[in-house]
């Protein structure tokens, strides 16, 4: 039952929000449903349409608070206001059919990913009422005391009622503006679940796969716009090499020492059937393009077979559309695959001024790679030691420690700092 109260839940508090309004009276009635169904499920079995049980249960608790409490009532009719313009909600007591309910879902989505609301607060939101997790859960993915993120969700909501930021689905003429904010925060979900901030693991799967199951959802909700294609394609192409990412220990594992067997071939399928759709009918966009960069490397039997001049095109393609430091460092790398590791490390240099690369320990250790390849053993062990300053996880440092170890081995000069 875990399964379906998870796979239910962001609908059921969609559906709620959008009637009632209110995200915390939606939570409190969401819970009294799920706890009624523990102790009727069990005993009367799984109705064939959980969700329109949950929901129907919810929206009864929700109308006898509301009759208890005149107060909060009144307070919640003026709320409701925008919600009501927005279209007519169902009957608190009518039966919902499953099919009412993603539309709603989609609501909340962009609710969620308001940009009226603070940054870090969008992602907690989206987390806490999409995917359902508790507060102790999402405070665990934000590495932050649950106090501190109990505090961040009552801010948040207090703004999106004291705003009265409407519980609706962005018009035409809005979307194209509203959009990206809601795959950046899907996108940062699945980041941090991809390789954690820091903390004993290299992933948080826990974090990756609730975002590919609500880009999931989003693009079946909007499965026309070709940057939610584009983003799911690409987290599907990148989990699905999730499980030869670590090694038994927990170790990280390189992309070249990876044993491709072991990646998901059928997610692989699965997203490279989405990369087409995602870069045809106009022009392309930052997710597709990197979705097509993962297809590549998904394609490739090894590193050496992989199409090295096409990446490096496709992150051409991609500065364009976003010129940051993090992809021109990803660009400089697939360039010293193609043209050897001097032509790398001449762009990297070129980066080494960039402010936002200075805490952001990828690029050392990118230079290190180049430099022990090229025989600078001093400069590759410098730069080695900063990455490892950086590092966030605890693989990643133990990776960047052996390196160093290796090269301190082979020689005493390799020791002194520059």
């Amino acid at each position: 039952m875990e399964s379906v109260f998870r796979e239910e839940h962001g609908r059921l508090l969609a559906s709620l929000v959008r009637r009632f309004g209110d995200l915390d009276l939606a939570e409190e009635v969401a819970s009294e449903a799920v706890e009624a169904a523990l102790v009727h499920w069990p005993v009367h079995g799984v109705p064939d349409r959980p969700g329109a049980w949950l929901l129907t249960t919810a929206r009864r608790k929700a109308v006898d608070r509301l009759r208890r409490d005149q107060a909060y009532a009144a307070r919640l009719a003026v709320l409701q206001v925008d919600a009501d313009r927005a279209g007519p909600a169902p009957a608190p007591d009518a039966g919902v059919a499953d099919s009412e309910l993603p539309d709603e879902r989609l609501q909340l989505f962009f609710t969620c990913a308001h940009p009226a609301l603070l940054p870090e607060a969008r992602g907690a939101l989206t987390l806490r009422c999409l995917a359902g997790l508790t507060t102790p859960e999402v405070a665990r993915a934000y590495l932050v005391p649950p106090a501190t993120m109990a505090q961040r969700i009552v801010r948040a909501k207090k703004k999106i009622r004291e705003a009265r930021i409407p519980f609706r689905v962005p018009g035409a003429d809005e979307l194209p503006g509203r959009l990206p904010g809601v795959l950046q925060v899907l996108y940062s979900i699945f980041t941090e679940g991809y390789t954690a901030s820091s903390g004993p693991r290299l992933q948080r799967l826990d974090l990756a796969e609730e975002a590919v199951r609500l880009a999931r959802i989003l693009h079946r909700l909007l499965s026309a716009e070709r940057e939610v294609t584009g983003l799911l394609a690409l987290m599907l192409l990148v989990h699905a090499r999730r499980a030869a990412r670590t090694g038994p220990d927990g170790e990280l594992v390189l992309l070249e020492d990876q044993d491709r067997d072991r990646w998901d071939r059928a997610m692989i399928d699965e997203g490279l059937a989405l990369v087409p759709p995602a870069l045809t009918g106009g022009p392309p966009g930052p997710y597709g393009v990197q979705a097509a960069i993962a297809a590549l490397h998904d394609e490739a039997a090894d590193l050496t077979t992989t199409d090295w001049p096409q990446i490096v095109a496709l992150y051409d393609v991609l500065l364009t559309l976003t010129p940051s430091p993090v992809v021109a460092l990803n660009r400089a790398a697939a360039v010293a695959m193609r043209d050897g590791p001097e032509a790398g490390l001449t762009l990297l240099d070129d980066l080494a001024d960039d402010e936002r690369l200075r805490s952001h320990h990828p690029y050392p250790a990118a230079r290190a790679d180049l430099l022990q390849r090229l025989g600078r053993l001093p400069e590759a062990a410098a730069a080695y030691r900063q990455a490892l300053d950086l590092a966030g996880t605890e693989p990643e440092r133990a990776h960047l420690r052996r390196r160093l170890d290796e090269l301190e081995q082979s020689g005493p000069d390799t020791t002194a700092h520059p």
